[in-house]
């Protein structure tokens, strides 16, 4: 049973030991809870489980704490694929909504498993999600004064191995603050949430770059064909650098490896295998 986990770029910005640590504290806790909970569950409910923890941590911008759009709204994306079964759900720019990946998961039976905007917000509340409201006084005040416009890469992640060898992948976003109302993140995307019965991916970074790079569906499928996960994933990356992409992911292949890597220093993550690790 294998575990990791993201909470996006560590901007340069905000890079004091005091958040340092708190991110720290947190990526190890939310990841030990997530290792224990594995040990009961499938790597699909650990995903969603693990994810909604971090979406219910202000540090990260995922859920409560999010960054806030151009028009002064919240609008939150989340995905989640089962490396089983090879589905994929998710929600895209849905808003007053607590814990996204939640949504994605009640979307998961469905043959409509990807909903955007009003349609997936009325999903939600015909499927008993209340209303909420994700924006901090933190948030509130950098939005007033046009703060980290250009800094703010931060997404939330999990990947899962269970005991019975199955994977799941899960990412939920915030966005990336004061961009054009209803941009579509990769979040929600294959590129950026891709899990099959070789390998599962999640990605943060600039959403962009990471649908152009294909970035998770092209190392899982990597995987497929016989690729070592870090191979996959180095190769990829590779390739990424010639358009000048901004990405970090966390991944687990079905053998077991685990790995992370990222293009631009640096992305915040904690594993939890026989030991539990996090960002130094």
């Amino acid at each position: 049973m294998k575990l990791i986990i993201h909470g996006g770029f560590f901007s340069e910005s905000s890079t004091n030991q005091e958040t340092k640590k708190a991110k720290q504290d947190a990526l190890s806790d939310i990841v030990s809870l997530g290792h224990e909970y594995l040990k009961t569950h499938t790597a699909l409910e650990t995903v969603v489980y693990t994810v909604a923890l971090l979406e219910d941590n202000e540090l990260f911008n995922a859920g409560i704490g999010s960054q806030i759009q151009s028009d002064g709204k919240v609008r939150l994306s989340a995905a989640l694929m089962d490396g089983k079964t090879e589905k994929f759900s998710g929600v895209i720019n849905v808003e007053d909504i607590k814990n996204p990946i939640a949504v994605a998961k009640e979307l998961l039976p469905y043959d409509d498993r990807v909903l955007s905007g009003e349609g997936a917000q009325h999903f939600a509340r015909e499927n008993g999600f209340g209303y909420f409201n994700p924006v901090t006084p933190q948030r509130q005040s950098e939005y007033e004064a046009k703060l980290n416009q250009q800094n703010n890469k931060g997404t939330v992640g999990c990947v899962a191995l269970d005991a019975e060898g199955n994977l799941a992948a899960a990412t939920s976003t915030g966005g990336k603050g004061f961009e054009i109302p209803c941009r579509v993140s990769d979040s929600a995307t294959v590129a950026g949430n891709f899990a099959n019965q070789h390998a599962g991916i999640s990605c943060t970074g600039v959403g962009e770059d990471i649908v152009s790079g294909a970035l998770a569906a092209k190392i899982v499928t990597r995987v497929t064909d016989g690729f070592s996960l870090k191979d996959a994933a180095d190769k990829t990356f590779t390739e990424l650098a010639v358009l000048d992409g901004f990405a970090g992911i966390i991944g687990i292949s079905a053998a077991g490896e685990i790995y992370h890597c990222d293009s631009h220093p640096y992305m915040v993550w904690a594993s939890f295998d026989v030991n539990l690790q996090v960002f130094s």
